[in-house]
């Protein structure tokens, strides 16, 4: 019994090991089998043209997946770009030169010599022509050879080669710039121009009055002596020649009436005795004698007549009305504007007292005072400008007068400009600004000044591409105040926002444009 019981232990073990490897041998014979078997059959049904296309299209995958992954940044603080084991960094330098490109190339993310990589940059702006930038090694950099103008705003494409390979990377950067329908410029008011030549006026700024015209300003006087009876008119009417502006009575005025009344009568009486004397001549009663000293007598009354009418008239009297004697009547000279008045009722004038001023207001003087160093630019016969800051009226004219002496305390001349006023707007006293045309030049390429637009420390105007406006920072010459010459920045033909481009400018701070780099 003792011997019997370890053989049937050893007979239950082998038969637990024989069960094992059993099932090993059908888990080796199953699907892993089949999976090996799969695995050699693929390469004989496709060959290697199947390998190669499925390289292939990976190669197309990471392709597109690379260009969709935005650039990041670099050491240098620039956009880096990389393709398989090269890379790439862009920066554009401004720090006390002109904003250049500046790039950095990498090899398994060590710094490459520079001048082992060749390197082209193609940068698209908005209505302008690519514009092409090549570089060469500067310290442990590629510099570009050309000025990145402001606003950084385009689309980049860079080509690179290092070691037999090409490389191409892109980006886009907008800067400036926002989208604005038809519609919307319509609704804000914003007109469009077209930019082109213009005819820019080189001006004399100086100070000016304006002052009535001498030449079209009366006086007037009595010539009389005599009490105010009546005042027909007050400072600031509009009276016409001719028209009675007071009446005085004047015992002067009365005792030349009463001369001419007179002196009628004795003419009368000898046109009478003279008439009688012809007769008694022709009809052989009296003598010739007789005859012709009635002739004599009769000429010299109405010469006597005629020379105390004479006086009457020209002190602006008329015959009297009635038995009126003392009635005078102080008549206007020329049409125009009472612009001062010195009379009242009951008031005793003397013959020389200014009672009225009468201005004739439809044109004015503008009195300048010219600086000595100036006068060498001013002459007779150049137009001018007059403007008053109180409001937007301006006015055109030409200078007529410039004096011949230079004051000796002033140190300046005179000149003076004729206006013509029509609405009055232009009134004596008035202090003016004027500017003299002292020349005049064409341009090829202007703006309108109303345009300009101050975007960080740059002159603009809104440049209209399509749907987009875009600032363009403006290099400006010559101004008279209505247009400004460009030197650079932009083209003739380019279209520009003209009226209310400040409506642009306040968009563009919305959309929070930032100094991208």
């Amino acid at each position: 019994m003792a011997s019997t019981t370890p053989r049937k232990q050893w007979l239950m073990i082998a038969a637990v090991v024989a069960i094992g490897l059993a099932v090993a041998g059908l888990i080796l014979s199953g699907s892993p089998g089949q999976s090996g078997a799969s695995a050699h059959a693929d390469p004989e049904h496709h060959g290697d043209a199947s390998a190669e296309a499925h390289e292939e299209a990976d190669e197309h995958a990471d392709k597109e997946h690379h260009e969709a992954v935005e650039p990041t940044k670099g050491e240098h603080g620039g956009k880096l770009f990389t393709e398989g084991d090269y890379a790439l960094e862009v920066t554009i330098f401004e720090e006390g030169v002109e904003p250049q490109f500046q790039l950095y190339t990498y090899l398994d993310g060590k710094l490459l010599n520079p001048a082992d990589s060749t390197v082209q940059v193609t940068l698209s702006r908005l209505g302008q022509p690519a514009q092409i930038i090549n570089f060469s090694k500067e310290n442990d950099y590629l510099r570009g050879d050309a000025v990145v103008v402001e606003p950084h705003s385009f689309q980049v494409s860079i080509s690179a080669k290092h070691s037999g390979k090409s490389y191409s990377f892109g980006y886009e950067q907008v800067e400036a710039r926002v989208t604005m329908t038809d519609a919307q410029l319509e609704q804000g008011g914003v007109t469009l121009a077209t930019v082109g030549p213009a005819k820019i006026a080189s001006t004399l700024q100086v100070l000016g009055e304006v002052r009535y015209n001498g030449d079209r300003t009366v006086q007037v006087t009595p010539q009389l002596a005599g009490r105010v009876d009546s005042v027909g008119v007050s400072a600031g009417d509009t009276v016409r020649k001719g028209q009675v502006l007071a009446k005085i009575s004047s015992q002067a005025l009365a005792e030349l009436r009463g001369e001419l009344l007179a002196a009628q009568q004795r003419s009368a009486l000898a046109r009478t005795t003279y008439a009688r004397e012809k007769q008694l001549w022709e009809e052989k009663i009296s003598a010739e004698q007789d005859f012709l000293q009635a002739q004599v007598a009769m000429q010299e009354a109405a010469i006597a007549v005629q020379r105390v009418q004479q006086q009457i008239a020209s002190l602006g009297g008329a015959p009297a009305k009635g038995r009126n004697l003392t009635e005078f009547e102080i008549r206007a000279p020329i049409d125009g504007v009472i612009t001062s008045k010195n009379i009242s009722v009951g008031e005793v004038l003397k013959e020389d007292s200014a009672v009225f001023t009468v201005s004739d207001l439809s044109t004015v003087w503008v009195d300048s005072t010219i600086a000595a160093k100036d006068l060498g630019v001013i002459a007779e016969g150049q137009k001018v400008v007059v403007s008053f800051s109180g409001f937007a009226t301006k006015a055109e004219g030409t200078i007529s007068y410039v004096s011949a002496l230079v004051g000796a305390q002033t140190r300046s001349a005179t000149a003076r400009i004729v206006l013509t006023n029509p609405d009055r707007v232009w009134r004596p006293g008035l202090p003016v600004t004027v500017e003299v045309v002292t020349e005049e030049n064409d341009v090829p390429v202007a703006v309108a000044v109303e345009a300009i637009q101050t975007v960080r420390d740059w002159q603009v105007v809104f440049g209209r591409f399509d749907n987009q406006l875009e600032a363009r920072p403006l290099e400006l010459g010559k101004s008279d105040g209505r247009f400004v010459e460009v030197i650079s920045g932009l083209k003739v033909g380019d279209r520009y926002a003209l009226k209310n481009s400040f409506l642009i400018k306040a968009e563009l701070g919305k959309a929070g444009a930032s100094h991208d780099h």
